[in-house]
């Protein structure tokens, strides 16, 4: 129950500052992506070296973001956790914000050598640490308010956000490349979506300085310290939640991330139609979110995480081998797309608020934040430099649908231990 000395919209104004954070961070790291070839060019195309060199030094500036991740969650979830997730979600954004909007302004390798590459990794190691320490706050923060019997719904809005900031970055990429000349795009161009983060930031920052604590923490903060060891049970917890995520986490990636890049280095697509075929596959991972993350409310987190780790084990392959065929239309390619985005939403829809629900409050913040960003350190940070790598070494084009199936059979596994009650339960039980 919420305290009577909650306003009756409280849950709502949380929904809404708690998504739009999230919103701002994958909208810059699909920016980030999406532009991985011209960013390759201007900061990682050392003399001498090939494109798909460059490239793979990109993917480690960006898969080094990730690793920073874990430790931004253990920081300011242990901050979250003791001090109350409002004032951290506001330190985290605002950080976030400056560090994005700084990429915008570091000179290129043309102009000073070898500490534009090292300013770019360092400006997306701080960004890591930040984006580390919004997700278990933005989590927290959602399903703490959240209704009873609709945390599914609450907590599927953290990841509708990720997909409409996914879309916005593919978006404003797309729209520059078709105003700008390459050459443009190249020189001065990318810069303007990470300029863009500045007006976000501020809009974000005024919704979380007017939103109230969670319920659940208020309650929390009233009750005795009670002086259990309660580490041994927690890092069980986290390592089970890493397990559940695993494929969300390799699959996201790999379809909707990573694609583009995939179809223009290895299956020679242009760039246009594969930033097309981008944005189809986070249509596809949009449309699905908010309608499992209430089905789970209903019949489960553990039933709809099981179909769609099943159906991604068994589609993964199938999917690719349309992709990589001369014959396949761009409409054929795009329905491919649109159904492998649709299977992820159905992983991300119920997602958060099965991990929410394994932690009690004293310590979700920085379980269910390091349980998801441990899991996508490993399994999307690396998923472009394990798949390109791979892909170089053997030259299988078929290497994105065995990553992809591989996480789904430790998934599968993971998700059967699932209480098939979890949903029902408060969050303290």
């Amino acid at each position: 129950m919420q305290p009577s000395h909650f306003a009756p919209d409280a849950h709502k104004r949380a929904l809404i500052a708690g998504s739009i954070g999230n919103f701002i961070e994958w909208y810059e790291f699909a920016v980030y992506g999406f532009l991985a070839t011209v960013i390759a060019k201007n900061f990682f195309q050392l003399e001498g070296d090939a494109g798909l060199t460059s490239l793979i030094l990109t993917y480690a500036s960006f898969a080094i973001a990730f690793f920073f991740r874990p430790l931004g969650a253990v920081v300011f979830g242990r901050i979250g956790d003791r001090i109350g997730r409002k004032p951290t979600l506001i330190i985290v954004l605002v950080l976030m914000t400056l560090a994005t909007a700084a990429i915008g302004i570091v000179p290129v390798y043309a102009s000073i050598g070898i500490a534009a590459p090292l300013m770019m990794t360092l400006l997306r190691i701080l960004q890591g640490l930040f984006a580390g320490g919004e997700y278990g706050g933005a989590v927290s923060l959602m399903t703490e308010f959240a209704p009873r019997g609709k945390r599914g719904l609450y907590g599927a809005w953290q990841s509708f956000t990720v997909a409409l900031g996914l879309l916005a970055g593919a978006g404003i990429v797309a729209l520059l490349s078709a105003l700008l000349t390459p050459e443009a795009l190249h020189d001065w161009g990318w810069r303007i979506p990470f300029f863009l983060a500045l007006p976000m930031g501020a809009v974000a920052l005024w919704l979380r300085v007017s939103m109230e604590e969670t319920p659940s923490f208020v309650q929390q903060q009233e009750k005795p310290v009670v002086a259990q060891a309660q580490t041994a049970a927690t890092l069980k917890a986290i390592v089970m939640g890493i397990g559940r995520v695993m494929v969300w986490s390799a699959a996201g990636y790999t379809y909707l991330v990573i694609m583009p890049t995939y179809l223009q280095s290895a299956l020679h697509t242009g760039f246009n139609q594969a930033l097309l075929i981008a944005v189809i596959s986070n249509i596809g991972f949009a449309l699905t979110i908010i309608p499992s993350g209430i089905l789970s409310d209903r019949i489960g987190r553990r039933t709809v995480m099981l179909i769609a780790t099943g159906l991604l084990l068994i589609l993964a392959l199938p999917l690719l081998k349309i992709l990589q065929a001369d014959s396949s239309t761009l409409a054929v390619k795009a329905i491919v797309v649109l159904v492998a985005g649709g299977l992820v939403g159905m992983l991300a829809g119920p997602g958060p608020a099965m991990l929410s629900e394994m932690f009690p409050t004293r310590v979700r913040y920085t379980g269910l934040g390091l349980a998801y960003s441990l899991s996508n350190a490993i399994f999307s940070g690396c998923a472009g430099l394990i798949i390109t790598g791979l892909i170089k070494e053997t030259g299988n084009l078929d290497i994105p649908a065995y990553y992809v199936m591989a996480t789904a059979v430790v998934s599968i596994v993971a998700l059967m231990t699932l209480r098939k009650d979890d949903h029902l339960r408060s969050l303290e039980e």
